[in-house]
């Protein structure tokens, strides 16, 4: 297990990957490429039914600050430079797009033993100051995500998260949506040598009264070739399987259907990864 207890966004972050991370309906290509001098070139694809977005990302690493540059399809230009342990357990993030002038924004974030915070404040004449922390320990963490807009003096976000953890079990508890939602969610490993597991999250709207239940599995079929599938009660089920065909290239294929309008046209996705 990692020392400390993590940053906010790590709460619940294993059962949200499992359940969620790499099933999608959009056709998707990724191409990684490296020069002598060592800048990374990403250039990503997707189709998204009639509509093509795509961006070219360059990225540069210099000791221990890295620069990301990254063109997408409607000439937007988004800017970050990090700086890594400046101080030990420190890192500092400056990111910006343009032409978007009140898109500037500076983030901090330090990781301890028994503490992880993160601030981050908009480079504007009125901003945005968002700010999460988690206290606790890599076995039980305890955390909140507020955000204030200084424009018009409110909240516009505050969440809190309780975090679980032993050696082959992780669970969590979010109050989020500014209290509107309660979720509660489950990460089980249930063998290391296959890396199966299990997880689950169950979500309450209060506003609309609405219960949203998700389980889902996943399991290696081999070392390179990794299966997963999950389903929620409102009926739709998804499966995917994915292959590493070599070294951190990936192939991805995906399937989504409603079983409760099995007339409908199910949903399929592929997505490729490739890196030299």
């Amino acid at each position: 297990m990692v020392k400390g207890p993590g940053f906010y966004s790590d709460i619940g972050k294993k059962a949200r990957d499992l359940l969620y991370k790499d099933y999608q309906s959009d056709h998707k290509v990724t191409i990684t490429t490296y020069s002598p001098t060592g800048v990374a070139i990403t250039s990503s694809g997707t189709k998204k039914g009639d509509l093509f977005l795509a961006d070219v990302n360059t990225q540069l690493k210099n000791k221990n600050v890295t620069t990301d540059i990254k063109v997408d399809t409607n000439s937007n230009l988004f800017t970050t430079i990090t700086v890594d342990e400046a101080t030990p357990g420190l890192k500092t993030i400056l990111s910006f797009r343009v032409p978007d002038q009140r898109s500037g924004k500076l983030e901090l974030q330090y990781a301890h033993d028994y503490a992880a915070i993160t601030t981050s404040v908009g480079l504007t004449a009125n901003p945005i100051i968002n700010f999460s922390g988690v206290l606790g320990t890599n076995v039980l963490a305890l955390g909140t995500d507020v955000a204030f807009d200084s424009k018009t003096g409110t909240f516009t976000k505050y969440n809190s998260g309780l975090s679980f953890t032993n050696a082959d079990l992780i669970a969590s508890l979010n109050w989020n949506d500014k209290g509107d939602t309660l979720s509660a969610s489950y990460y089980h490993i249930v063998s290391p040598l296959t890396n199966t597991a299990v997880g689950a999250e169950v979500a309450h709207k209060f506003s609309s009264n609405e219960n949203t239940i998700t389980v889902g599995t996943q399991h290696a079929l081999d070392p390179l070739t990794t299966v997963k599938a999950r389903v929620n009660n409102l009926g739709t089920a998804s499966a995917l399987i994915q292959h590493e065909w070599r070294p951190k290239s990936l192939f991805t294929i995906s399937g989504e259907v409603d079983t409760k309008s099995i007339e409908k046209s199910a949903k399929f996705g592929l997505a490729l990864a490739l890196k030299p």
